[in-house]
């Protein structure tokens, strides 16, 4: 028996490597491999796309655009049903396939299939509720009427730390709202967007409406793409600096862009705070999915009054983690995606120790096959050193010490980022009023979690543009479309 032998039905990487996804055909082809974070072995390889490829997708789309955009609401509706209830009966199957590829625990992988699961659910109820208007001009002169339409073929970029639920976000609103789509998973992790595809085409999703590429060149296929007239919408989510070059591209055929980019999230801990209910929330916000996650916690700030009780109780509640290789049942952090990664977060604890922090647990590689940082909590870290600044993305908690509601809030917006960030308090008036000081698009008061399908996701500065999810999420794939009516 293999190592992976033991991964069956949607678990098993190979069900998923028999080539791109182009107008509900799968076109052989290999040349990417899969790797396992967790012990560094090949899963397998899919296929790496051409330019050519990323045409004959959009031709596709194309050729499905019609009909899709013709298909009344509650068809469409019924198809995301389906393809929800679908990912819920092999819900298990998709987790261990998703820490195979990705690293994560199995524990936070299938909280990410259901979370993921939800995107098709929501949109289904959504896509026969898209909101209109009808009013009468002040001057009396005719009547205006607002319809919404679909915006058009849909180039869909996802990440690889969350390979399920960045591709349901996207797809589900781009379906529900009548448009065709253009998938571009991660090639670190494809197999759960391949998965996707699969039982996307036994929901009955028509051939051309979902199609499928995987390149290790994304540059020329994306820019292929978007100069294409017939691509109207990019929904990007990544890094800023990639998410900056697709914008610019975008611009030059006009391309309507939603871009869900970096983060550098403040958890922000004042002294009337619930010490235990703070520490529950720093473990989730921090060490979901390992810390790499653009909402998790990068920065905590802690008031002088609760400090030094904070960091012994997140070091003890830290150091008690156990890591490991995702699909181990026992495991509650498994690996980072890549060796690059486990170098980025080094060099960042490393700078800041030789600057004055104290990792009071962790802070140095582990040796060994896969791809481990081991969770790490630091104290007396300068508030300007490299890791207050840049996106960590690892299970690694720096602590600063704050004394005013003012100097918190400061030192909260001290980022070019925006997207989320947490406050803990007692005085919910005051959790509030910080909450709005704070620049982000989105704040968890004295919660840990705050994503949910039915919620605006999404930040400010330079954290994006436009929001995934919720009532808003799917008007993103359409235009508005005025009518001045006389009757």
């Amino acid at each position: 028996m293999t190592l992976f032998a033991q991964f069956t039905g949607y678990a098993d990487p190979s069900l998923h490597a028999h080539g791109l996804y182009i107008g509900g055909q799968w076109q052989p082809g290999g040349g990417i491999p899969v790797i396992d974070p967790s012990s560094g072995a090949t899963l397998a390889e899919v296929a790496d796309a051409s330019v050519q490829d990323a045409m004959r997708a959009v031709d596709a789309a194309e050729a499905a655009a019609a009909g899709w955009r013709q298909t009344p609401p509650r068809q469409r509706s019924e198809i995301l049903r389906r393809w929800f209830t679908l990912m819920s009966e092999h819900a298990e199957d998709l987790a261990r396939l998703i820490s195979l590829e990705n690293g994560k625990a199995l524990s936070d992988a299938r909280g990410e299939v259901a979370y993921a699961a939800e995107f098709f659910r929501w949109y289904a109820e959504e896509a026969v509720r898209i909101p209109g208007e009808f009013r009468r001009t002040p001057s009396g002169a005719h009547n205006i009427l607002v319809d919404h339409e679909p915006i058009g073929i849909a180039l869909l970029i996802t990440p690889w730390n969350f390979p399920a639920a960045m591709a349901t976000r996207k797809i589900g609103p781009a379906l529900a709202a009548g448009c065709t789509v253009i998938l571009k998973p991660a090639s670190e992790t494809p197999l759960t967007a391949y998965a996707m595809a699969r039982l996307g085409e036994q929901a009955g999703v028509p051939p051309g409406v979902v199609n499928v590429l995987t390149t290790t060149n994304p540059g020329p296929l994306t820019n292929a793409m978007l100069a294409d007239p017939r691509v109207r919408k990019l929904s990007f989510t990544g890094s800023t600096g990639v998410g900056r070059s697709l914008l610019a591209e975008a611009a030059k055929s006009v391309v309507s862009c939603s871009m869900e980019l970096g983060g550098n999230a403040p958890f922000v801990v004042f002294d009337d705070a619930d010490l235990d209910a703070a520490i529950e929330g720093a473990m989730v916000a921090k060490m979901r999915n390992a810390g790499e996650a653009c909402t998790a916690a990068n920065r905590f700030y802690v008031q002088s009054g609760i400090h030094d009780a904070f960091v012994s109780a997140l070091t003890a509640r830290m150091s008690a983690l156990k890591v490991g290789a995702g699909y181990d049942p026992d495991t509650q952090v498994g690996p980072m995606i890549t060796t690059r990664a486990v170098e980025k977060i080094d060099r960042l604890v490393t700078e800041a120790k030789a600057r004055g922090a104290r990792a009071t647990t962790g802070g140095a590689t582990i040796a060994g096959s896969g791809f481990y940082y081991p969770p790490t909590v630091l104290e007396n870290v300068p508030v300007d050193a490299a890791l207050a600044h840049e996106e960590i993305f690892g299970p690694v908690a720096p602590i600063y010490r704050f004394e005013t509601e003012d100097e918190a809030i400061r030192l909260a917006n001290n980022t070019e980022y925006g997207l989320a960030a947490y406050v803990y308090s007692g005085d919910m008036k005051r959790a509030m009023r910080v909450g709005r000081g704070i620049e982000t698009g989105m704040v968890g008061i004295n919660r840990g979690l705050m994503s949910d399908p039915a919620a605006p996701f999404g930040g400010v500065k330079q954290s994006g543009l436009g929001r995934e999810g919720g009532v808003t999420g799917i008007l993103e794939f359409m235009e508005a479309k005025y009518f001045a009516a006389e009757f």
